[in-house]
């Protein structure tokens, strides 16, 4: 079982004006010159920690993480206006053509695939390879299982927390109810929304209990970015077609990757990563038993240095 790197510290840091607004703070890790990497968060909201880091051999790679527009030490905090995957994918570019290179590995998880496989198809021509984790392609049948009907039949303790800010009136449509509280005028209403949204994320996205991870979660400041970015987000549906990022894999074909998926995971079907795998064969699927969602799920955490290993050349 393959354990993390050893805790590294960028060699450089620095925030990028994008527009809109907009500061994005990146940082680089590991040897200048080496594979160039982009390492892509989930979320909406969650932002990067040190740990992220270690899933890369530093001798091998030179990687790139950032916190995306909204989130982290990205300022404004918590801001929605001019923040959609269309914007996140254009500053991946900006922030390739600041490294200076005219392709990269980009790793993303959860909804950091979703924006991976995004920005791949976008720009196929600059991704030398895609490692995925808790594939999530934005369909209403996946943002139903987790704020309608699912997950809730698996954490009904967990759901009654969710449910509680809301009254039984609003209840049909989730996403909207919360998106009334999270842009509330009263901090204490955008707070307690948020906290409960997150809350429930890091309920579930682990295979046995972890109240380190929910206590995480729960914390105010991060609340606030990811329950407000992600609910603004999923309100949109990303502003993704319905089925898209299925329907356009062909544009994958040639690109090699690695899909790591929990058979365990709640907010992310594990179903999703079959049928991507079924529609982009170049890749090899990875179905870890015995994990949950979480990158730090041992089985998860071993496939992914795998990975990242694979391709460092």
């Amino acid at each position: 079982m393959r354990e993390f790197y050893p805790e590294i510290e960028p060699y450089e840091t620095g925030f990028m004006e994008v527009g809109d607004g907009h500061s994005v703070y990146y940082e680089r890790v590991g040897t200048p010159g080496a594979r160039p990497a982009v390492f892509l968060h989930g979320g909406p909201g969650g932002g990067i920690n040190p740990d992220y880091r270690r899933f890369f051999d530093p001798a091998r790679y030179d990687l790139l993480l950032f916190d995306q527009r909204g989130c982290g030490r990205s300022t404004p905090h918590a801001g929605l206006e001019a923040n959609t995957t269309w914007h996140l994918v254009e500053d991946i570019e900006r922030l390739r053509r600041l490294v200076g290179c005219d392709s990269w590995l980009v790793f993303g998880g959860s909804w950091g695939s979703t924006l991976a496989l995004a920005y791949a198809q976008t720009h196929p021509e600059r991704v030398s390879a895609l490692i995925l984790r808790g594939v999530y392609t934005v369909t209403q049948a996946e943002i139903d299982w987790y704020y309608r009907f699912g997950v809730s039949q698996m954490f009904p303790d967990a759901w009654d927390r969710f449910l509680a800010p809301i009254p039984e009136a609003e209840r049909d449509d989730l996403i909207a109810a919360y998106r009334r509280r999270l842009t509330a005028a009263e901090e204490a209403v955008r707070l307690e929304a948020a906290q409960a949204w997150a809350i429930w994320e890091g309920t579930t996205i682990t295979l046995l209990p972890r109240p380190e991870v929910e206590r995480t979660y729960g914390d105010a400041h991060f609340a606030l970015a990811f329950a407000r970015l992600e609910n603004h987000y999923f309100l949109h549906g990303c502003w993704l077609e319905p089925g898209q990022l299925l329907r356009d894999a062909g544009k994958l074909r040639g690109i090699p990757g690695e899909i790591i998926h929990g058979r365990y995971d709640m907010p992310c079907p594990v179903k999703t990563a079959y049928d991507l795998h079924q529609a982009w064969p170049e890749a090899r699927l990875h179905i870890v038993e015995g994990a949950g969602h979480a990158a730090t799920e041992p089985g998860i955490r071993d496939r992914l240095i795998r990975a990242t290993d694979r391709f460092a050349g």
